[in-house]
C-alpha cells in the first residue's frame, strides 16, 4: 500500500491532536506536520509539501478557504480536503471554487476519513454524503450540457460519471457495476481527459452544464 503524506491545519487543539493520532496510527499514512493557524500553514506547507492536507475552514482570522486560494496556484499537485462542521451551500462552493479537492464533515468516522484521504490521493473528490447531495442538487438545477465533449463519452463512462456525481467511491462504483477498481480508475482517467478537467468536481460541473 502506497504511504500517503498528510498535514493538518486546525485551530482547535483537541481536534488537531485527534486527527494527528488517527493519521499517525494508521498503516499507509504518514503524519508530516500540523498547523494551528492560516499563516503558519501558508509558510510551512510549501516546505513540507505533503500529498494531502486536511484543512479546517474556520481558523479565526484568515479562513482555510483563503489558505487554499493562496497556495493552490503555487502548489497545484497538493490535494486539499476541507474538514469542517459547515454544511452551508455557500461554504461548500466557495471552498471548491478556491481549489479544494474534497470536502468532508468533522463528525465523519475515522475509517471513512482515512478512506477519503486515499480516495482523494487516487484521483477522486470525496465528499460527505450530505454535501454530495447538495452539490448534485445545485448542479441538477441547470440543464445538462450538450457539448460535443460529453457526446464523446462512452455509455460506460457516462454511467461512471453519474455515479461520481452521487459521491460514490471508486470501490463502490466497482461493486455496483461489477468491475475492478483499477478499471474504474482507467475509465475516470479517460473521462477527465475527454472533458479536459482535473478532478471529479470539475467533471460533474461540466456534466450538469454549470
Amino acid at each position: 500500500m502506497t504511504e500517503i503524506s498528510v498535514c493538518i491545519v486546525e485551530d482547535n487543539k483537541d481536534i488537531r491532536l485527534a486527527l494527528e493520532q488517527i493519521v499517525s496510527m494508521s498503516e499507509g499514512y504518514r503524519m508530516d506536520g500540523s498547523f494551528p493557524d492560516a499563516m503558519s500553514a501558508i509558510e510551512g506547507l510549501p516546505i513540507i509539501h505533503p500529498q494531502v492536507v486536511l484543512m479546517d475552514i474556520n481558523l479565526g482570522g484568515m479562513s482555510g478557504i483563503e489558505v487554499v486560494r493562496q497556495l493552490k496556484p503555487r502548489l497545484p499537485d497538493m490535494l486539499f480536503m476541507m474538514c469542517t462542521v459547515y454544511e452551508e451551500d455557500e461554504q461548500i462552493f466557495e471552498a471548491l471554487s478556491a481549489g479544494a479537492n474534497g470536502y468532508i464533515l468533522k463528525k465523519t468516522a475515522p475509517a471513512r476519513l482515512l478512506e477519503s484521504i486515499r480516495e482523494l490521493y487516487e484521483g477522486g473528490a470525496p465528499m460527505s454524503s450530505q454535501i454530495a447531495r447538495k452539490v448534485v442538487a445545485a448542479f441538477s438545477k441547470n440543464p445538462k450540457a450538450t457539448s460535443r465533449q460529453l457526446d464523446t463519452l462512452s455509455n460506460r463512462e457516462s454511467e461512471i460519471l453519474e455515479l461520481l456525481a452521487k459521491g460514490l467511491l471508486y470501490k463502490e462504483i466497482a461493486h455496483q457495476l461489477g468491475i475492478s477498481q483499477e478499471t474504474v480508475r482507467k475509465h475516470v482517467y479517460h473521462i477527465y481527459e475527454k472533458l479536459h478537467v482535473n478532478n471529479r468536481v470539475e467533471a460533474v460541473n461540466k456534466y450538469f452544464g454549470r
